[in-house]
């Protein structure tokens, strides 16, 4: 059984085993108005005939009874047939309880699920001001992020190879090449190209161009001896090859040195060019759209996706399994930060709490009348008898109240009839 002190809150005792409370509470208060009825008829025996001072107890007495009486049936009557005589108009609930159910849906959609009810209850709750405080204390941002690890680890883990290739074999591919994808390519590298988001990527190839060269002069210089004539000195060949060599190591440290330079300009002009052939040029759209069939056509694209997929996959369960992770540091860290920041920043609150306001008031709006049905759709599953059981289970203690209060009120207005009968 899930520990709820776990989630950080904790389940009234009222609510575990409640119907066994509810029931010792109902046989309780049914003993109590049975009693006081047995009191009120031992009473009347007693007293019966009397008269001055007992009189007044008699007529009491007598009145006790017959309210009583006329409450025990009231009572009786909405769940039962009264002594089990078919009495018309008693046995309600089990009789109209579909009627009962759809009466009780209509109350709730009426009076619970409207809009004006629901924007005022979630905008008084403060949601998110609670939420805020809760999450920025460490202890629950930790708890967040091992239940999200346990249940994220569990769902990864369950993820099998075979319906990774099967997604992209029969899913994936087909619906790649059944769309045009060059006019959405070109408009996507347009917009890349126009943010300058590229640059980075061309920074860190010249970059790495530049680390290559200066790491491998020999490699280079070897490359371009063996493309030597064979009747040349060796050298010419060996000073050939190292100006060839110091000439492209200044070329591409010109290149990555300078943002502006006319090699970087003339790959953002070609790009651009693309980008617009891409999604406007027939030619260069068909070449596309025929390099993607090639490409998706390969038996290895399959395998190829499932194991980046299997590789993606594992470094996450990695991640995961190391609590004092970066991945999880980080987690927590946001969680945090997130609540702190919620918790003292009173229009971020109402941001989010109009937002959660104006959510919570769609859904009863479109599917209130839907959310309600749930309780005449219950109760019209239950057997009459059971449904009764349910109702007095749960009303049942306060209805002995009604049998007590007209034992009581019945003996009061007995003595009060008795003595204006004599008064008259």
């Amino acid at each position: 059984m899930t520990d709820t002190r776990a989630l950080g809150f904790t389940v009234p005792a009222s609510l575990g085993g409640s119907d066994e409370v509810r029931r010792r509470g109902l046989r309780r208060m049914r003993t109590l108005a049975t009693s006081l009825l047995v009191l009120a008829a031992i009473v009347y025996a007693f007293t019966y005939g009397e008269e001055g001072g007992l009189g007044y107890v008699n007529a009491g007495a007598e009145a006790a009874m017959v309210g009583a009486l006329a409450d025990w049936f009231a009572v009786t009557a909405l769940f039962k047939h009264p002594l089990g005589l078919p009495i018309p108009h008693t046995a309600l609930i089990p009789k109209r309880k579909d009627a009962l159910g759809a009466s009780l849906q209509e109350f709730v959609s009426d009076n619970f699920l409207n809009e004006a009810v629901v924007r005022e209850r979630v905008e008084a709750a403060r949601i998110s001001l609670r939420i805020g405080q809760w999450v920025s204390r460490p202890e629950h941002a930790r708890r967040i992020v091992d239940i999200g690890s346990r249940v994220l680890r569990d769902g990864l883990s369950r993820i099998d190879d075979d319906d990774v290739a099967a997604i992209v074999r029969e899913v994936v591919v087909p619906r790649l090449k059944s769309e045009e994808l060059s006019p959405a390519a070109g408009q996507a590298l347009g917009e890349i190209v126009r943010d300058g988001a590229h640059h980075g990527l061309v920074d860190i190839g010249v970059e790495e161009m530049h680390r290559w060269l200066l790491e491998n002069q020999e490699t280079v210089e070897g490359m371009v001896a063996d493309r030597a004539p064979w009747w040349t000195p060796q050298w010419v060949d060996d000073k050939i090859s190292t100006r060839l060599y110091r000439e492209a190591l200044a070329w591409v440290d010109d290149v990555r040195s300078d943002p502006e330079h006319r090699v970087r300009q003339s790959l953002d002009a070609f790009l651009v060019t693309l980008s617009e052939d891409l999604q406007h040029d027939p030619d260069t759209i068909a070449r596309a759209e025929a390099l993607k069939e090639r490409v998706l056509s390969q038996p290895r694209v399959v395998d190829v996706a499932v194991a980046l997929w299997s590789g993606l996959r594992q470094a996450l369960l990695d991640s995961l399994d190391d609590a004092a992770g970066m991945l999880r540091s980080r987690t927590e860290t946001i969680l945090r930060e997130a609540g702190e920041r919620v918790a003292s920043d009173t229009e971020l609150q109402a941001r989010l709490d109009r937002t959660l306001s104006d959510t919570a008031a769609f859904v009863v709006t479109n599917y209130g009348d839907e959310i309600a049905t749930v309780i005449s759709e219950t109760v019209n599953r239950w057997d009459g008898k059971e449904a009764s059981r349910k109702i007095e289970l749960h009303v049942g203690r306060d209805l002995q109240f009604i049998r007590i209060n007209g034992t009581v009120v019945g003996a009061l207005a007995g003595v009060t009839i008795h003595a204006l009968s004599h008064l008259l």
